[in-house]
């Protein structure tokens, strides 16, 4: 099953699921073939968990959408079913932190899985240009919820929050005072991690690759920023 036809599918099926809606979404993971499940709880968490971190002003605009759409690549005929699940999850009345929790316990121990989450949620916040203080903190509540302790969500949130101004050894994950073999030994490390196909193989959907080239761009700047610097 792909991805979209899994949306369009669950858009149909949940419009009587508002009141419920955090059981009805996370009830979809038992319900698609193990090879999809995966790729399922990735985009029921970024379509939940970026609802529910857009301002609660009624319907779900284009723009939030279009936010989306930065990581996914929406086909045009099925922008309306992920802008049916947006809606459905911001209406719902449960709060975010029930749907992280249940985020949290698919995942089980999969910390880089829950990491990716965190990522694709930072980079639907900076679609409009910023990730606002608001965001921020939001953010680091559902980190916390996902067992990601504060060096990792400072590492994930170096790579959005104004990038080419961070630090680079905090994008690595490294310290300053570490000789430049170790620096590069890290970040080879990084590379390989993060390649599209290792997040592809942890349950990011083909459909999110963005997500992997955003990433490795600013891997790849924190290293060419080191590089000039020690040079």
């Amino acid at each position: 099953m792909t991805i979209w036809l899994w949306m369009s599918e669950t858009a149909a099926s949940g419009a009587e699921a508002v009141g419920g809606a955090a059981d009805w979404f996370v009830g979809l993971f038992a319900g698609v073939d193990p090879e999809s499940r995966r790729q399922v709880a990735f985009s029921v968490a970024l379509i939940a968990l970026s609802a529910k971190m857009a301002k609660a002003d009624g319907v779900v605009t284009s723009d939030e959408v279009a936010a989306f759409g930065r990581i996914f690549a929406v086909p045009p005929d099925e922008e309306r079913n992920v802008r049916r699940l947006f809606d459905l999850a911001r209406r719902d009345v449960a709060g975010y932190e029930t749907y992280a929790k249940r985020i949290a316990e698919f995942y089980e121990h999969d910390r880089r899985g829950l990491e990716d989450v965190v990522d694709g949620l930072f980079a639907i916040a900076k679609a409009d240009g910023a990730v606002h203080e608001r965001e921020i903190a939001y953010l680091a509540r559902v980190a916390r919820i996902f067992g990601i302790d504060e060096p990792g969500f400072e590492r994930i949130a170096a790579r959005h929050v104004v990038p080419e101004d961070g630090d680079p050894y905090l994008i690595l994950g490294i310290d300053r005072s570490q000789p430049m073999n170790d620096v590069r030994a890290r970040y080879r490390a990084l590379a390989a991690e993060n390649h599209p196909d290792r997040l592809i193989a942890r349950g990011v959907p083909p459909e999110a690759s963005a997500l992997a080239h955003q990433r490795m761009a600013a891997i790849n700047l924190a290293w060419q920023r080191i590089q000039l610097e020690r040079r």
